[in-house]
């Protein structure tokens, strides 16, 4: 399958390179024999990624974050998990009242904000500058909506992290050899 066969079938599962973004920008990456050796394989975890040329800044996919689990330095981590997980679900407004602190020396942290009418209040458990996966579990749950589910792609100690229908999924899953879990074990 070509690379722009691989992009068209994303884009009609609902996952778009972003406005800007072209085949080039992904050809500076890795070379087409990459991306068409294993079909999917390399662009799912590139549409995850930031493009590796100017203008920096630039997502290849706001629909897809290569998140890496190892991203807690102090106050303001969560909120920043947060906010980019209600952005991949396309509902950066859905959390109010977002804010956190993490103090790594005293092993002491929370997370705190508003969805639907209700405050939640999490105890963050400290590990070193590693996510939570249990505080990380109850905010996707909370975001979750409308039959729409979090599932990832392993990538070390990274997790490629989408948003997707039952049906996107399975269809992506098959495509990919099934690389794409379940975030939540009740998904």
């Amino acid at each position: 399958m070509t690379l722009e066969e691989q992009v068209e079938t994303l884009a009609n599962l609902g996952v778009q390179l972003n406005e800007g973004i072209s085949i080039d920008d992904l050809l500076y990456s890795f070379d087409r024999r990459k991306y068409e050796r294993r079909p999917f394989d390399i662009l799912l975890f590139m549409m995850g990624s930031e493009v590796e040329r100017e203008p920096w800044g630039r997502s290849f996919s706001s629909q897809v974050w290569n998140f890496d689990t190892e991203c807690v330095y102090g106050p303001g981590s969560y909120t920043k998990i947060v906010e980019r997980l209600c952005l991949l679900a396309g509902m950066p407004e859905l959390v109010t009242d977002l804010r956190d602190d993490v103090d790594l020396h005293s092993g002491e942290a929370w997370l705190r904000y508003t969805i639907d009418g209700k405050e939640r209040h999490w105890t963050v458990e400290v590990m070193d500058d590693w996510v939570d996966s249990m505080t990380l579990s109850y905010v996707m749950a909370d975001i979750e909506r409308d039959g729409k589910h979090f599932y990832s792609k392993d990538n070390g100690q990274a997790m490629i992290l989408f948003y997707l229908d039952t049906e996107a999924a399975k269809e992506l899953n098959r495509l990919s050899d099934h690389a794409l879990t379940p975030v939540l074990l009740d998904s």
